[in-house]
């Protein structure tokens, strides 16, 4: 492998995977996004590129004859994309399309980041070959990418995720935790659900398991998450006792009260198994993500 190009460079994922790359000797980077570039400064090349554009991405693809292309590029708010079924589906599955036209000229292995949200979480924690179920248009659109692509010839891995915690270089996106860690610093009631369950993520154990299926050109479908299954109300007490917070002004909330246009599965999470033993997968506890934030919150 010398040559990985990673869209949705500017996202949460996308900026861990340049960073972590970049660090590598002998890996030529191609970052991506259609705006400009939020990276911090380093080795890698970024251009833009629309992952919505057939042009566009053969353009890209066939002037940097990536070894490997990893596509974080997605819709991925759960809500809009019910709103909005039309834009999710040319985000998550046209996008698709025009990128395992460009890995069949190329020869790219093709990595496609996809989720949970794809089961209907009457039955979890999950394993790959369990069957989805998906009660979303944004699940829809994801399982739908990962038929195209099974349907292929292109050479791919499917990597499902779930609930990606992080920070990234500008400071421009939220997450759970810094929402938490705000609103308890700034003595705001918070209600949080205490009825779905998720193995939370974060974006550096993403991006590695990412890394080792590119590294082994490891075909097929991998679960990478983190390995504790919480409740988000789990998860914003586990934040105001690692940041000394008072938990007083978090509040268990059913998922019945919040008015979302998307249905959420209730219980997913996933088993890492065929990850740790096939890839030498191994993630952080939560708790472990929660000091490797605040070391980086230190140095924003």
């Amino acid at each position: 492998m010398k040559t990985v190009l990673i869209t949705g460079a500017n996202g949460l994922l996308g900026q861990k995977l340049v960073q972590l790359y970049d660090q590598q000797d002998g890996i030529s980077v191609i970052a991506t996004g259609k705006g400009e570039n939020r990276n911090a400064s380093g080795r890698y090349t970024y251009t833009q590129m629309d992952v919505t554009s057939k042009e566009d991405v053969s353009h890209v693809v066939s002037k940097y004859q990536p070894d490997v292309i990893i596509n974080t590029a997605a819709m991925t708010h759960v809500d809009q994309c019910e709103l909005d079924p039309e834009t999710c589906w040319t985000l998550n599955v046209t996008a698709v399309e025009n990128l395992i036209g460009a890995c069949e000229a190329s020869g790219s292995f093709l990595i496609q980041l996809s989720t949970d949200f794809i089961f209907d979480g009457e039955s979890g924690p999950y394993v790959e070959d369990d069957l989805p179920n998906p009660l979303s248009k944004y699940a829809e659109s994801k399982l739908a990418s990962e038929r195209l692509l099974e349907s292929s010839n292109v050479k791919h891995a499917i990597v499902r995720t779930m609930l990606v915690y992080g920070i990234v270089h500008d400071m421009s996106r939220s997450n759970i935790i810094l929402w938490v860690k705000k609103s308890l610093e700034e003595k705001k009631l918070i209600k949080v659900v205490n009825d779905q369950w998720r193995t939370p993520t974060l974006a550096e154990d993403l991006a590695k398991g990412c890394a080792l299926i590119a590294e082994k050109r490891a075909e097929g479908v991998w679960h990478i998450s983190g390995k504790d299954l919480l409740t988000p109300y789990d998860m914003a007490i586990a934040t105001a006792d690692f940041f000394n917070l008072d938990k007083s002004f978090i509040e268990k909330a059913d998922g019945s009260i919040f008015t979302q246009p998307a249905k959420r599965p209730a219980k997913t999470g996933f088993i890492l198994d065929k990850a740790k033993r096939e890839l030498g997968y191994e993630p952080v506890s939560f708790k472990e993500g929660l000091a490797i934030l605040k070391s980086q919150l230190a140095h924003v």
